[in-house]
């Protein structure tokens, strides 16, 4: 089972820095150069200046402003521990309003296993470099993992929302329109709900992977017992109303002219073709099985790709668990990345001719700008398939799932020591 307990969280001093809303960030690997730049101009204290820092020497010098700013009193660390409850209230990119509800507490790092830990995304290795070399300069976890927990009662909430019925602590509305509102639960009763509904809790890890096998790295590598051997996290029952599941899609760039006929033979193969009256129509649903919306830079017509047979995905995946075989990102990746295009996995890891895209009219903006190659949209994937191939014990193809909204950066911080 999770071992899941409060933290004495170092965080903002909010009459120091206005509030919140000038110093969180979204997570770093969804921040770009223009963001960051826009980020630290919003205030000397945000959170991308210790979470993305840059230059040669850019790990110390995180180290460094996090100091100055613990020296300043602009973060101040709680002297008694506690859970801190988290609603996030947002328009998901399917035009729907739905508030998340979940809470803030650290949790014991342990390998992945059934009743513990578990995984749903294969991971690259070069993110897991940078965020180990950032925390062991700054022995801090400066944003938390997004990890999701059964309870179909509603218990942890329930316990939890007495400590939510005053003004938050904090709230702060992001350029999406995010508003998220933080409360802070040091009393018994809040923390005896917690474990009391998740003693026996198996958690699965939504968003932050790399973070996580990196915090398991540091821990292993200061050794002992400790605060290192704990992680910070954002906990979100699977029942909960609020909690979505988007896809990201797939741009391919660089096809070679023979590789143009080996991928449209690939396609007439082990697809039906359906032509599309508008682009609009390219982005599938989450039921009718595997399938893409396709479209290239050249004839730029769409097409809605359906796998002719499950059984031409049990060949291209065997060896692999049945629920596995049943993802569209997963047979992209066996059929197309790997079959047509003959990329290895060093290729699919550094990215060699492949983008991630969250958003549809970007990617399809990417294709008929001639920018990118092609674009294969993805469904979004049911959260019971989600839970199925981690159950399964298997990962998932990187970015094959897009929890929305992130859980920003700079609400709390979990000392490592």
């Amino acid at each position: 089972m999770a071992d899941i307990q409060p933290l004495r969280a170092l965080h903002y001093d909010l009459e120091r820095t206005g509030g919140l809303q000038d110093v969180l960030a979204p997570p770093y690997d969804v921040i770009d150069e223009t963001e960051r730049a826009r980020l630290e101009a919003r205030s000397p204290y945000n959170a991308v200046r210790i979470d993305l820092p840059v230059g040669e020497d850019r790990y110390r010098a995180a180290a460094r402003t996090l100091a100055a700013w613990r020296a300043e009193g602009v973060v101040v660390q709680d002297r008694e521990p506690a859970v801190w409850p988290l609603e996030q209230t947002y328009v998901g990119p399917d035009g729907g309003e739905r508030t998340r509800r979940g809470f803030l507490a650290r949790v014991r790092v342990e390998d992945y296993g059934p009743g513990r830990i578990r995984p749903h995304e294969r991971t690259h290795p070069a993110p897991k470099e940078d965020r180990l070399e950032l925390m062991r300069a700054t022995r801090m976890n400066l944003s938390p993992i997004f990890s999701l927990f059964s309870d179909p009662e509603a218990g942890v909430w329930r316990g939890l929302e007495p400590a939510t019925t005053g003004a938050p602590w904090a709230q702060a509305t992001d350029d999406g329109g995010t508003v998220t509102r933080l409360w802070r639960a040091d009393d018994a009763d809040a923390i005896a709900a917690v474990h009391r509904t998740l003693g026996s809790a198996e958690l699965l890890i939504a968003d932050g992977h790399h973070r996580y096998e990196t915090a398991r790295t540091y821990a292993d590598e200061v050794g002992g017992e400790g605060p290192q051997r704990y992680t910070l996290m954002c906990l979100v029952a699977l029942e909960d109303p609020g909690l979505t599941v988007f896809p990201t899609h797939r741009l391919l760039r660089g096809v070679r002219p023979d590789q143009h006929e080996t991928l449209a033979t690939a396609i007439r193969r082990d697809f039906e073709i359906q032509e599309l009256p508008d682009t609009a129509q390219l982005a599938p649903g989450a039921e009718g099985g595997v399938r893409f919306g396709y479209i290239d830079s050249h004839f730029q017509r769409p097409f809605m790709l359906t796998l002719k047979d499950p059984a031409i995905a049990d060949a291209a995946l065997r060896g692999h668990a049945e629920p596995y075989r049943r993802l569209d990102t997963a047979v992209f990746e066996a059929l197309i990345l790997r079959g047509a295009l003959q990329m290895t996995d060093g290729d699919i890891d550094h990215l060699s001719g492949l983008r991630y895209a969250r958003d549809f009219d970007e990617a399809l903006r990417l294709v008929q700008t001639r920018e990118w190659d092609a674009a294969f949209f993805m469904a979004p994937p049911p959260m019971e398939q989600v839970q199925a191939v981690a159950a399964a014990g298997e990962h998932m193809p990187p970015k094959s799932t897009y929890f929305y909204p992130k859980v920003p950066t700079g609400l709390v911080f979990n000392p490592l020591e």
